[in-house]
């Protein structure tokens, strides 16, 4: 690394990230500017911010060789940071897999890490990863990068647009959207429940009528209904309960691209036309996880994509590989996600604005479900917006 800091870097930087919050803006868009500004500045290979709530650390904002790890579960702190502002760290000393899911692997070598403090409570850490070659990072660097982390304990203080340090209202907010989820959920369970009795009864009361084509329709729709109907049961219970996934088979070695194409095909007919499926390659290593619960992400991340997407535009699907992880993504060419939403629609009962709800209705489950159910099996996900217009959302799952 250089033996300074890019100080020119550095004072663009800062004025630009300056410029903004006096503009007003705030959030995961500003924090992501003083990730890369962190990067650029130190001369890292990477750099990433990992938000702490009480249980658990996440990585929400990423750039260069960390850019792999957005959506990433971590240890919820390092303890010596409470000792001190900043910290070079090892990554052999790392207790999890975080490390081992950069780009280049054993390429990086260490990270210099910070702290980001506001009103007594440590928000998160700021880290930026160096390679073997790099060498060691100065008492200067040091200091660059305990200022800038003191520009996100800043983002925090404005408490607006940030996953877990929301603004004041966001308390009120989750209770409504806790009341929308009772009364959209309600809907959801009640209209297959509809469908399936009126067949049943037009099966029971015109059974003769009906003749054999007729029947077998009826048929038909009553169990495409129950099976939508199960889906939405399951999908209930594993996103209200503490306890784990509801049902499926023990985590193994599996095909991805087979399931994939498996799971493509159990989807209903009017979204099963819209998938493209150029994306999958002819084989990839096997990926290791709960294969049955393959069929329950990509039916969520499909339809939120078909959702918020024009009918006649496609819902495209690309696998590949790395050293250490099996990854799939689901593209669309939709509305997009905003910036400062791409950590919260994966909370429970979170809704996009008012106006939206209307067009869109829907409980608030979906994200959450695919994230708890990818985590299980030591995966992650994230969803970015896609250049030119859409959504991307990339699911990531250790090799077999």
């Amino acid at each position: 690394m250089p033996e300074h800091p890019d100080y020119t870097a550095l004072t663009q930087g800062q004025i630009a990230i300056l410029d903004r919050l006096n503009a007003g803006e705030s959030g995961l868009p500003v924090l992501g500017q003083i990730v890369r500004l962190a990067q650029e500045a130190l001369g890292g290979r990477g750099a990433g911010f990992a938000e702490y709530s009480p249980g658990q650390g996440r990585v929400i904002a990423a750039s260069g060789a960390c850019a792999p790890a957005l959506g990433r579960r971590v240890e919820r702190a390092d303890a010596r940071l409470h000792a001190e502002r900043t910290l070079l760290i090892p990554l052999d000393s790392l207790n999890d897999e975080y490390a081992s899911h950069l780009d280049g692997g054993g390429a990086m070598h260490r990270i210099l890490g910070a702290r980001c403090d506001w009103s007594g409570a440590i928000v998160g850490s700021l880290h930026v990863y160096f390679a073997p070659e790099d060498g060691e990072p100065s008492a200067t660097h040091h200091s660059v990068l305990e200022l800038l982390a003191a520009y996100v304990g800043r983002l925090y203080g404005i408490r607006d647009g940030l996953p877990v340090h929301g603004d004041a209202r966001e308390q009120a907010r989750r209770q409504e959207n806790r009341d929308l989820w009772v009364a959209v959920t309600s809907h959801e369970l009640r209209t297959p429940v509809t469908v399936i009795k009126g067949y049943a009864d037009t099966l029971t009361n015109h059974w003769d009528s009906l003749g054999e084509g007729g029947r077998q329709e009826a048929v038909r729709i009553i169990g495409a209904r129950a099976a939508e109907l199960a889906r939405l049961v399951d999908r209930l219970l594993s996103a209200t309960s503490d306890d784990g996934e509801v049902g499926g088979t023990p985590s193994g070695p599996f095909d991805l691209v087979e399931a994939l194409r498996a799971a493509v095909d159990e989807l209903p007919a009017d979204l099963r036309r819209r998938m493209m499926l150029d994306g999958l390659p002819g084989e990839l290593p096997k990926a290791y996880g709960n294969r049955d619960s393959l069929a329950t992400i990509l039916t969520e991340l499909a339809t939120n994509a078909a959702k918020y997407s024009p009918a006649d535009t496609d819902v495209e699907v690309h696998a590949e590989a790395d050293e250490h992880t099996v990854t799939f993504r689901v593209c669309d060419r939709g509305i997009g996600v905003r910036p400062e939403h791409v950590e919260r629609v994966f909370e429970r009962y979170w809704q996009a604005e008012a106006g939206d709800r209307r067009l869109h209705p829907g409980a608030g489950l979906g994200l959450y479900l695919v994230r708890r159910i990818v985590e299980r099996q030591n995966g992650w996900v994230s969803l970015r917006p896609r250049e030119g217009g859409g959504t991307v959302a990339v699911v990531r799952l250790p090799r077999g």
